[in-house]
């Protein structure tokens, strides 16, 4: 018989607006957003009362706020989501080392083997759910299954403040009926053009072959052919290598001309930009400019050298990044990021296999 990994996936229910509703006691029950302004900004994050509305993350607050007239719209306090963060995680490692943060809200724990020694993977997320609403009086959804994918998807099943579980005798029937937008590394342009093939669920892929897959989308096909028959093989990395570090801004007034735009780079972002570097402790090869002009279109430039880039450097490649472009609209948003970070990747433990209940 094959044995199978416990993995639960940990998604925090709209995390950053929780956050402000559970500070402010005035928000709770209303439609809020954490973003920008109402003119200028982007939505980081929705409640769910502002979810009924049509509100949802990466829609522009103007948007938001003509589909929600009477919402709410907060600036973001990232040094408290990450305070609480820390506490989320705190409680993710008292039951097993092998924990991998995606981000502030939501991670993949291998409770295969724990430090308890539970056998079931479900009860030991139910007891994580409830430790977290105690300790921060907020909600989780989770997801179990015996791969990182299905359980990503199944803490979406009963959200909020639920969970649900794929056991591996219920994982191909349940990828049959899956919408192929749904499937891991299928995107919005990746699913309208298996759409065109007659794909629209996992039982149409499951229809064409490895050699017709492969040869319409290339290595991403061998993927496809395995994950929609369950198979998955990715394991949970305690230790993930971030693979950039980066800071941007959407800005109430458009920018122009170039000098205004340097001069926002050194006074806004470069600041910004070498807290946080300092703070991973980190450095890196490669810097990207990155502008988005007042249509929403968007630029990136970017230059590698063959040594780590010093703080000292980093204003003189960015205005040479600047000089590169056109600069033909007013800007709306400027970012800079690191990458070719110099990060040392050590060897994580991996856990052992075996057969275990859900």
């Amino acid at each position: 018989m094959e044995n199978y990994r416990k993995i639960i996936h940990v998604d925090m229910d709209a995390f950053f607006a929780s956050v402000e509703q559970l500070d402010h006691p005035e928000y709770k029950n209303k439609p809020l957003a954490v973003g920008g302004n109402k003119e200028r900004g982007v939505v980081a994050a929705a409640s769910y009362e502002a979810r009924k509305y049509g509100v949802r993350s990466a829609m522009s607050s103007k948007l938001a706020a003509l589909k929600c007239p009477n919402l709410i719209l907060v600036r973001p306090r990232f040094d408290r989501y990450k305070e609480i963060s820390q506490v989320i995680r705190k409680i993710f490692l008292t039951y097993t080392d092998l924990v991998e943060p995606l981000s502030l809200d939501e991670a993949f724990l291998d409770v295969t083997t724990n430090h308890f020694n539970l056998p079931s993977a479900t009860l030991i997320a139910k007891e994580i759910r409830q430790k977290i609403k105690e300790e921060t009086g907020l909600n989780a959804s989770a997801g179990i299954s015996y791969n990182k994918f299905l359980a990503k998807i199944a803490s979406d099943l009963n959200k909020p403040n639920g969970q649900a579980v794929i056991t591996p005798e219920k994982a191909v029937e349940f990828l049959e009926k899956l919408p192929i937008e749904k499937f891991f590394g299928i995107g919005k342009v990746m699913a309208k053009k298996m759409n065109a093939l007659g794909i629209y669920n996992g039982h149409d892929l499951k229809e064409y072959s490895l050699p017709f897959l492969t040869s319409r989308f290339g290595k991403s096909g061998l993927h496809y052919y395995k994950i929609v028959r369950g198979i998955h093989e990715s394991e949970v990395k305690p230790n993930r290598i971030r693979k950039s570090l980066g800071v941007e801004q959407t800005f109430e007034k458009d920018l122009m001309p170039t000098s205004d735009i340097k001069a926002t780079i050194k006074e806004k972002l470069l600041p910004e930009f070498y807290r946080r570097l300092e703070r991973n402790k980190t450095n890196g090869r490669t810097l990207t400019l990155k502008i988005k002009y007042n249509d929403f279109t968007q630029h990136t430039r970017s230059k590698t050298l063959l040594s780590p880039i010093l703080n000292t450097s980093m204003e003189n490649i960015v205005n040479e990044l600047v000089d590169q472009e056109p600069l033909n609209l007013p800007v709306r948003l400027l970012g800079i990021s690191l990458s070719n970070l110099t990060s040392k990747d050590q060897d994580k433990p991996s856990g052992e296999q075996l057969k275990i209940d859900y």
